[in-house]
This record gives structure tokens, sequence and C-alpha cells, in this order.
């Protein structure tokens, strides 16, 4: 999946760059490109060629979260959330969109791996393929293995176990790349020398020593 992550940091890049190009210096926020990156590889890697359809389904659950929060934060009143307000009747819009967008997915890629006709090169497609694996060495038996409900409530992990906690770590570890430069131009001159001008790939990034030990020093710090 080193591909879809490329893809994802080379798309951010080159946005700073037409940026920087434009107005020579620029002081820039990177908190939301790295929601988005984040969010862009998370939709890669669980739905494969659907990441569109996974990146709506995921923009929905941002706004959803969001008021939650909202919905938290105000006073609790007994019976309140079943009363048909602006907000319950977008959280039951959101939800039944999110519901349908996924079940979508999930039945033509089962299709797909029934027929033969799908790789399983996306984490989707890794949960069904073995679901499916498992259901066919019981006997076909239903009851054995994730139903579809399940397999939804996974995708909808995918998006929330990694994507803040991936960003905000990101983030953070450019806060101390800045605050420590000589190791920030450590790690430059490292990538450098490891892959040049050529795009990243798996192979290479094991040949880096420099990045994860500050990696890892940076954790440490925190």
């Amino acid at each position: 999946m080193s591909t879809a992550f490329y893809q994802c940091c080379n798309d951010m890049i080159c946005k700073w760059e037409s940026l920087v190009s434009k107005e020579g210096s620029i002081e820039l926020d990177i908190w939301p490109y790295l929601q988005t990156l984040t969010s862009d590889v998370i939709s890669r890697t669980a739905f494969g060629s659907s990441y569109e359809e996974g990146r709506s389904i995921f923009e929905l659950q941002k706004e959803q979260a969001e008021i939650a929060m909202i919905t938290v934060q105000s006073i609790y009143i007994p019976g309140w959330r079943f009363l048909p307000t602006k907000i319950n009747n977008r959280m039951k819009k959101i939800d039944k969109e999110i519901q349908a967008s996924l079940k979508g997915i999930i039945n033509k890629r089962e299709k797909a791996i029934k027929a033969s006709e799908a790789r399983a090169d996306d984490l989707l497609g890794i949960l069904l393929e073995s679901n499916l694996k498992e259901i066919q060495e019981h006997g076909n038996n239903k009851n054995v293995g994730m139903n579809l409900q399940d397999v939804i409530e996974e995708c909808k992990t995918f998006y929330f176990a990694g994507q803040e906690t991936i960003a905000a770590l990101l983030v953070w570890t450019m806060i101390i790349l800045g605050r420590y430069p000589s190791w920030q131009a450590r790690a430059r001159e490292e990538v450098l020398q490891v892959f040049g001008k050529n795009k990243p790939e798996f192979d290479g990034l094991n040949h880096l020593k420099v990045v994860p030990t500050s990696f890892l020093s940076y954790r440490n710090i925190s």
C-alpha cells in the first residue's frame, strides 16, 4: 500500500509547492492539510478503487462526530434525543446515508470477490475475503463470521481509529523537527541519500536509520 501513501503525500506537497511558488514565502497552517492527508490515506487503503466513495463517508462521519460533541456539551434533557429537532434529524439522515453508502460498496465488492473479479489489495477486500473463507470453511453457515452490519461497523472504525490520532502525531513530529533543526537536517540528508529524486518505495524505507530513530526520540520527549 506504499503507492497509495506516496500518492496522498505527493498531492499534499504539490499543493504546498504551488502556494509557495505564488507567494515566495508563506506561513502555512498544516493541521487541516494533515487531516485531509490521513483521511485520503485511509480512504485509499481501506476502499481501494472506491476511495472517493469512502472519502465521502468519512466526511459524513466527521460531521456526525462534530454534532455529537455539540450535543455532549449541551445541557442534558431526558428524552431530548428522540424529539424531531434539527440536530436530531440531521444525525439520523447522516447515519442513513453512511449505512446506505457502505452497504452499496460492500455488496458490490462481495459480488466481485465471489465472481473472482476483485483482488484483496485493500483493507475492505482483505476483510471480506477472510470473512467469506471463514463462512465457507463452516459449510456456508451464516452464523459464523461477520454479518453485513459487523462489516459496516469495521469500515467506520477504519476512520475513527486512525485519522485524528495519526494527524496529531504528524503535526507534533513537525513541531519537534522545527525545534531541533540538526535532526531535521540529518533526516533530510538521509532521505536524499537513500531515494535521491526517486519515488519512495517500501524496500528503501527499510534502509532509513536516522528517521525512525529521531521519531522515537520525539516520542520520548513528548
